[in-house]
């Protein structure tokens, strides 16, 4: 694996699976060719993750757009690499265990709900059902004025909840 091209690679891959979803591809089996599938999980990135790209870059108007998912995958697969010595997990969250969306902490909407998510995303546990970055994510972060990558980081980085609320309260300017 060539980690310095990385991000030319993935860059590419972005562009056949958005090209590939617009030609009616909908699904992360035929979305990209088996080559382009190796390389993403040797980087701890599925299929799928792209797929969820692609369709959302055809639903929204391009968002999230490459430059927000090469962030984020960044982050993961630093993580996948450095963390999880390069192995794929074998448990994935329960997407039913996730908080309601209306639910708040300290007075912040979604946050309770994005924490969850956002382990998953950087453990690469989060289930085929769920993006990260979805619609109600790229609310939340233009909402906060938070780089979706930089809050996965964070995560990342603080570990504990009340760690990570107390971060985006002074990030964001946020009242909680």
């Amino acid at each position: 694996m060539n980690h310095y091209d990385f991000s030319t690679r993935f860059s590419a891959v972005y562009t056949r699976a958005v090209e590939a979803y617009g030609q009616g591809a909908r699904s992360a089996d035929t979305l990209l060719p088996a080559d382009d599938k190796a390389w993403l999980a040797a980087n701890g990135i599925t299929a799928q993750n792209l797929l969820d790209y692609a369709e959302d870059h055809h639903g929204y108007g391009g968002e999230p757009g490459l430059p927000q998912a090469l962030a984020i995958e960044l982050v993961r697969r630093d993580y996948f690499l450095n963390v999880q010595g390069g192995r794929a997990p074998s448990v994935f969250l329960d997407a039913s265990s996730l908080p309601d969306k209306a639910e708040t902490v300290r007075g912040i909407a979604w946050l309770p709900r994005l924490l969850p998510k956002a382990r998953a995303k950087l453990s690469g546990e989060l289930p085929p059902s769920l993006m990260y970055l979805c619609g109600g994510d790229r609310k939340f972060f233009k909402a906060h004025d938070i780089l979706p990558a930089e809050f996965l980081a964070a995560v990342w980085r603080l570990g504990k909840d009340e760690v990570i609320v107390d971060w985006l309260v002074r990030r964001s300017g946020a009242k909680g």
